[in-house]
């Protein structure tokens, strides 16, 4: 099992990237926090894995975080949910957003992932429901906003990166309203 890689950053792509581990050029397909944080090409950079084995091929998966990682093995006991299904639910929705839709039984929140529909999701809250411990906390609420206003964004054609770099550059200011920091985000991609 390949648990973590250490490497140099040989290249990025729109959902992976090619690290150098030893003089070997490992693929590995990332979520959206991983992208976000990626050092230039040429930097050291480390990710924590997983590595799927299929008849034909071996897949690596990398993540930002160990709790990233857990979250993935967990997904991945969800019938009808693969590893690829996995990296794009951690890709759209942060951590703590799936944790919060978990707790409060919000399957709805996890339709809004491309290729989740009403009965994987469904299934996902009723997996993870016992396995995810949720702490409340006020830092929560602005969040699920943001979630929404990247969904807003990735419907409209932006990346799920683009449309999270977006909303980070929204400031502590910005209004609460999804409507109103949409109208914010999108002035985001406006600039030169």
């Amino acid at each position: 099992m390949i648990k973590s890689l250490r490497g140099i950053l040989q290249r990025i792509g729109e959902h992976e990237l090619t690290v150098e581990v030893g003089g070997v050029g490992l693929q590995v397909a990332v979520t959206a926090s991983v992208l976000e944080n990626a050092p230039s090409i040429g930097k050291s950079i480390y990710i924590e894995t997983h590595l799927v084995v299929r008849e034909d091929a071996l897949l690596l998966y990398g993540f930002g975080s160990q709790e990233e990682r857990e979250l993935f093995l967990e997904l991945l006991k969800v019938s009808g949910v693969g590893p690829r299904l996995a990296i794009a639910t951690l890709s759209s929705l942060s951590i703590d957003t799936l944790r919060l839709a978990v707790a409060n039984n919000q399957a709805e929140v996890l339709i809004r992932v491309p290729g989740i529909g009403k009965k994987t999701a469904e299934r996902i809250v009723f997996h993870l429901k016992d396995r995810i411990v949720v702490v409340p906390s006020a830092e929560f609420a602005p969040k699920v906003v943001d979630e929404e206003v990247v969904s807003v964004l990735t419907a409209l054609g932006y990346s799920a990166v683009e449309a999270q770099s977006a909303v980070r550059s929204l400031g502590s200011e910005a209004p609460e309203q999804v409507e109103e920091r949409v109208k914010l985000a999108l002035q985001y991609f406006a600039k030169p």
